[in-house]
């Protein structure tokens, strides 16, 4: 017996046609790409350096090919951990000391530092710009003679560990475009992020686990948080696999980590099975990447039932463990159990975590907060330098701290010696990194007198980024995306540089 095909709808199969046809164009421009890539003559590249990873059992893991066949540079780091002090940390009461401004207290910042520079509406209608010095007391530490105030003194242990960039600046002045300029390296949403980066580059260390995760810690104190999106953390035009995968603060890590009740890894297997085949072929009729994306996050998310629960469980941990991190890393959400966590997964393989930790937007009551928000990470970060160090994971995991701007070194509001506010302040503001071939003992840039504006080495975000990549062995200008006609890259079409002074 025999039966008459069914029409296909013409409006099917003409986006068909369309969408085969971008694939295949998309497909081939970047065979093009790579093939001209090989043809170089006298370049050295080397080759990604896996090494095996160390895990709860101590298992070597599948690993998973990035984009990029062979490195631009032999690589220092192998992992980033990215701590955001989302609000903007206050520079000259943490890192920046500015002991002149002591004789300035409550005089008016002068309009020959401030060059009519633009001011958020919170502060631009003050009559007066009160000079607020810090009321905490500064020491120099290590061989470095880092300056280094009185609320971070685990912190202040490993400044030789460390190396400071006191020059940071940014385009943005506001809390959503400035995170997203210092994640993505553009203002405008809708771009991939450093993490997004790494992940489409750089692939997977341990298959069963995401490549790039995202973790949001819970400040002890929620005086003035900002929203924290989602998008800050997606993938952009990046194929939409490189996006991170977020581990909840409570409860379980992952929604529906776990089988519904009656449905063993059996029948799962058996469901995922027949939606790969179904997406196959999808997959060969459209040629849609995203279906790619699709069945690869069914795979990781049945994995990751096994991988999840064993990379979770703390009962393992010695006493030893929490001595370094503080007690708080006992209690889940903690800015002290993330930092943990963060350890945790590189060494089973994650290869970009992302932390978010709240509440640093002190427009008022700087005295009265800071203290509290420094205790939340102090001991934490001086424990996860030294917790990598003492697994040998320091040299090949990056460890990054700042915020998105800096602070004002005058009052928001009212002054006095107990309570003072900062408003934003793009112009300059500090940010560290340690580990992963940074230069430790390293002080890079100088403020004015008022950290008010840059007088030596200017780092902006760009530059930033730039260093970032060249130690995970990637070469910023070479490290680009075919999206709508043109090869994006983080960095940006305007020029950027490396920051050699801070790589070891």
């Amino acid at each position: 017996m025999t039966y008459e095909k069914e029409p296909i709808d013409p409006l099917i199969a003409e986006w068909v046609r369309l969408e085969t046809r971008r694939q295949f164009l998309r497909q081939g421009a970047n065979a093009l790409g790579m093939a001209a890539l090989a043809a170089l003559g006298g370049e050295a590249f080397a080759k990604p350096q896996i090494s095996p990873t160390r895990g709860g059992q101590g298992a070597k893991y599948k690993t998973v090919p990035g984009a990029l066949p062979k490195l631009h540079f032999a690589p220092k780091a192998k992992h980033v951990i990215y701590l955001h002090m989302v609000g903007g940390p206050p520079q000259m009461d943490l890192f920046d000391y500015k002991p002149e401004m002591v004789k300035m207290y409550d005089k008016d910042l002068p309009e020959s530092i401030r060059k009519g520079q633009r001011l958020t509406t919170m502060t631009s209608g003050q009559a007066r710009f009160p000079i607020a010095p810090s009321k905490f007391a500064f020491k120099q530490h290590g061989k470095s003679g880092m300056w280094l105030s009185e609320l971070l003194p685990n912190l202040a242990t490993k400044v030789d560990d460390i190396c400071f960039i006191r020059s940071m600046h940014t385009e943005a002045i506001n809390h959503e475009p400035a995170i997203t300029y210092m994640q993505t390296g553009n203002q405008v949403t809708g771009r991939p992020c450093l993490g997004a980066w790494t992940s489409y580059g750089l692939g997977s260390m341990n298959s069963d686990l995401p490549t790039f995760v995202v973790l949001v810690a819970q400040p002890s104190n929620t005086d003035q948080v900002q929203a924290i999106s989602a998008r800050l953390w997606q993938s952009g035009y990046l194929p939409g696999e490189h996006a991170a995968c977020s581990f909840r603060a409570a409860g379980d890590p992952i929604l529906y980590i776990n089988n519904p009740p009656g449905v063993d890894p059996t029948v799962r297997r058996q469901t995922l099975n027949g939606l790969k085949a179904l997406n196959q072929l999808t997959y060969q009729t459209v040629g849609d990447e995203e279906t790619h994306t699709r069945i690869a996050q069914y795979e990781l998310a049945f994995r990751m039932q096994a991988s999840v629960p064993e990379l979770t469980d703390m009962k393992n941990e010695p006493e030893s463990t929490y001595q370094l991190y503080g007690d708080a890393a006992k209690k889940p959400g903690s800015f002290a159990y993330t930092a943990l966590m963060a350890r945790r997964m590189v060494e089973r393989g994650v290869r970009f975590v992302q932390v978010y930790l709240n509440n640093w937007d002190t427009h008022a009551n700087v005295a009265g907060r800071l203290p509290s928000q420094c205790k939340d990470i102090d001991q934490a970060c001086a424990g996860l330098i030294q917790d990598l160090k003492n697994r040998g994971l320091f040299d090949e995991t990056l460890i990054i701290w700042g915020g998105e701007f800096g602070r004002t070194i005058y009052s928001q509001g009212g002054l006095s010696k107990e309570n003072y506010g900062r408003d934003h302040h793009p112009r300059c503001f500090t940010m560290w990194m340690a580990g992963g071939g940074s230069k430790g003992g390293t002080v890079y840039g100088e403020t004015d007198d008022f950290s008010y504006n840059i007088v030596k080495d200017p780092c902006d975000v760009h530059d930033f980024h730039a260093t970032v990549l060249r130690l995970l062995g990637i070469d910023h200008e070479r490290f680009t995306y075919k999206y709508q006609g043109l090869d994006q890259r983080l960095t940006g079409v305007e020029p950027a540089k490396v920051i050699k002074e801070l790589i070891a």
